[in-house]
């Protein structure tokens, strides 16, 4: 699978796994910022990419950020679709109690990109029976 990447920012990092067979591929940050206990914020990554058709970006947090410093990705996972064009960001939340400085070059979140099933919409009065039933949140004990 191929990925086409445009820098938009010359100090962008283009997206790459650390290690062969990793799911992941690091993403980092191309601009400075400063996330204050319990605030979020958008940290570019200087790059735009057209994805292949039927598959999508998933942008998900980087553990070692979150154990070592409660930062994590806000809207994990978050979707980039493949029609999007303009450059790929990041939305970061320190879940910290210090205050957690991002500078240029630092990695932030990782992406992965998976398929994606393109469905129907089919409105019908009823719907199979299962044992599960309604049976939501909780519904299987602890």
């Amino acid at each position: 699978m191929e990925i086409k990447i445009k820098r938009l920012r010359a100090e962008a990092v283009l997206p790459r796994t650390a290690n062969p067979g990793d799911a992941g591929m690091d993403l980092c940050a191309a601009d400075t910022r400063f996330l204050h206990p319990g605030k979020y914020g958008l940290i570019p990554c200087g790059f735009a990419m057209e994805l292949p058709a039927g598959t999508e970006a998933q942008i998900r947090p980087r553990s070692g950020l979150a154990l070592k410093y409660g930062i994590s990705v806000l809207n994990a996972p978050g979707t980039i679709d493949e029609g999007y064009r303009g450059e790929v960001a990041v939305i970061l939340i320190n879940h910290g109690h210090e205050g957690f400085q991002v500078r240029v070059g630092d990695r932030i979140a990782q992406m992965v990109i998976k398929k994606v099933e393109q469905v129907d919409v089919v409105e019908v009065e009823d719907h199979s029976n299962t044992k599960r039933g309604e049976g939501g949140f909780g519904s299987t004990g602890v």
